[in-house]
């Protein structure tokens, strides 16, 4: 497990921003280094404020978009084009607007696609597509990804995982259908713990006073089951990156010097 690194900014606006411009920077170095990128976006309104930021930078064409692969953590299990859809969000914000490869982004499975209403079989369909783009290098059944933003909900839930249900407690599988979410829509697809832990870099979005009980209680020592922020964390970095109204409840002791 890699120590979480904290950045706090004024406000979500500048969040925002300094996220985007740190995820080109990011994007651009594995695209140097290896000829390619992956990522793994995040919904919400901090995953898509980021994306619009991105949208919105001049830097932005420094990314070879056809060479980056895009994932998603989770998807509510809705009709394609459904506005509730992460993916149809996403699209709006940034993925319309970049020459991007359609066959590197990986949207997950609608309510109306192949698997009809079967969340399961989804998941299930998913997690092969996972393992097929997974290299010798990665060393197990998902790539490892660059980078793997979630952002943190005021339960302390990450991608579809919340406290105390079954999908938090997933061991083996890399993605599941998930049933009863305690916010809607009840059904989703979720990556699980194992494969969020793949990624190289995981990235924590959180902003806003709702946040800010979250946040103290993930980065205080709670153990995953009960705040699933606990254990969303990368192979080689960790990284919060939370506005201050976020970060408020949080001991002064965990500001790093970079923050600002």
């Amino acid at each position: 497990m890699t120590p979480p690194q904290l950045v706090v900014h004024r406000d979500k606006e500048l969040m925002a921003q300094a996220a985007a411009a740190r995820l080109i920077t990011r994007i651009v170095d594995a695209q140097a280094s290896r000829g390619h990128a992956s990522v793994v976006l995040t919904g919400g309104r901090n995953g898509n404020g980021l994306l619009a930021a991105l949208a919105a930078a001049p830097a932005r064409d420094a990314v070879d978009w056809a060479r980056l692969d895009l994932w998603w953590g989770d998807e509510r299990f809705l009709p394609e084009g459904d506005p509730e859809r992460n993916v149809t969000q996403a699209r709006e914000a940034l993925l319309d607007a970049v020459p991007l490869d359609p066959a590197r982004v990986h949207a997950m499975p609608a309510s109306d696609g192949p698997y009809g209403d079967d969340a399961d079989a989804a998941a299930a369909d998913y997690a092969a597509e996972l393992a097929a783009a997974a290299g010798p290098e990665d060393h197990g059944p998902v790539p490892a990804f660059d980078v793997l933003m979630l952002g943190v909900g005021p339960d302390t839930h990450v991608a579809s995982l919340f406290p105390e249900l079954p999908a938090v407690r997933e061991t083996e599988r890399t993605v599941v259908g998930v049933h009863g979410a305690p916010k809607p829509p009840p059904v989703r697809v979720s990556l699980t713990l194992p494969a969020i832990r793949a990624a190289r870099e995981v990235w924590l979005l959180a902003a806003g006073e709702d946040k800010a009980e979250a946040a103290a209680i993930a980065l205080s020592g709670a153990g995953e089951i009960q705040a699933p922020a606990a254990g969303a964390y990368g192979r080689s970095r960790t990284l919060w990156l939370l506005d201050a109204a976020a970060a408020s409840r949080l001991p002064r002791a965990l500001y790093p010097q970079a923050s600002a």
